[in-house]
C-alpha cells in the first residue's frame, strides 16, 4: 500500500527541497498539512496539488 501522508523530510525530498523550505511553505499555507499528536504530516496529494498550482501560475 502507497503513503498517504508524508513526514516533512519525506516531502522535502520527494519535492528536492530543504525541509525548512517545506516548514515555511506549511507557514504560508501554500503547502496543506495536517496534525495528528506532536508530529505535523503532508498528504501526498498536497504536495501533487502545490506542484500543480505552481506550473499553472509560471504560466
Amino acid at each position: 500500500m502507497e503513503k498517504l501522508l508524508l513526514s516533512p523530510e519525506e516531502a522535502a525530498e520527494i519535492l528536492g527541497v530543504t525541509r525548512s523550505t517545506i516548514y515555511d511553505l506549511m507557514r504560508m499555507r501554500i503547502l496543506a498539512s495536517i496534525k495528528i499528536g506532536r508530529r505535523r504530516l503532508v498528504p501526498v496529494q498536497a504536495c501533487e496539488e502545490m506542484v500543480k498550482r505552481m506550473v499553472e501560475e509560471s504560466a
